[in-house]
């Protein structure tokens, strides 16, 4: 990955931010979006450019807003000359029971799930078209096997599950287009789930343990370094647990 440029979407912290420290460690410059968090943003970039100068940068953009992802592919150009793979990470997530459903929560949870990818790979793909490149999706396992209480967020990845195939197709051959679903591997901050739900969740599990970032991330630089071969297709970083859900 040595010369090449990776944008990371939600990389100031939490899986974004293993994923980022990942591709880097393989050689890649890293532009790191962040919505709110630039603190942890900053402190990331400095990082990274601690280990080899010159090598990340950060770029604030609020990803509901269209009109602001064709700069953010910009800013990443303007810093590093090139963009060689984008990796669709940033994505809310919370519970929406049947009955409780509005507009805020449907903009919230399609936009930075599912528009939110769309749009900016749309206007990454003359550049990624340009290099040979490659997309990564972060989808999760209940794209196809829905978690009850959650349907507008296990829809809006199961669309993106589907723009993954749809855009392999689209950009093919000369951009790969991927995906990478999550099993429990970082538990949310809103602790939406108890100690008893985590038990059980984990206890479903074929390796009978909760993962961790840098299971997804190694898919993640599997797919976007090795798999030249690879397009069109989703990897469940799950321990096994969508097999007998």
């Amino acid at each position: 990955m040595e010369g090449k440029t990776i944008l990371v979407t939600g990389a100031a912290r939490r899986l974004g931010s293993v994923i980022a420290r990942e591709m880097h460690a393989a050689g890649a410059n890293v532009m790191l979006h962040y919505g709110q968090a630039s603190e942890a943003a900053a402190a990331l970039v400095a990082e990274l450019n601690g280990a080899r100068p010159s090598s990340a940068a950060c770029a604030q953009a609020n990803l509901l807003d269209v009109d602001s992802l064709p700069g953010l592919v910009a800013d990443t150009i303007a810093r590093f000359g090139r963009l060689d793979a984008l990796v669709n990470n940033a994505s809310s997530f919370f519970p929406t029971p049947l009955g409780t459903i509005d507009l805020a929560a449907w903009d919230d949870l399609m936009g930075s799930n599912l528009k939110a990818p769309l749009f900016l790979t749309q206007a990454a793909a003359p550049h990624l078209l340009a290099v040979r490149g490659a997309v990564v999706n972060i989808t999760d396992i209940h794209a196809e096997r829905p978690l009850a209480g959650y349907p507008l967020y296990c829809a809006a990845k199961a669309g993106l599950l589907g723009l993954t195939r749809a855009l392999a197709i689209e950009l093919g051959p000369r951009v790969r287009v991927n995906a990478v679903a999550p099993g429990p591997i970082l538990w949310p901050e809103n602790e939406v789930f108890d100690r008893a739900a985590r038990d059980e969740i984990v206890a479903h599990t074929l390796l009978q343990r909760a993962g961790c970032p840098q299971d997804v991330a190694r898919a993640v630089r599997f797919l976007l370094v090795d798999a030249t071969y690879v397009t069109g297709q989703v990897i469940n970083v799950d321990g096994g647990r969508s097999a007998h859900l």
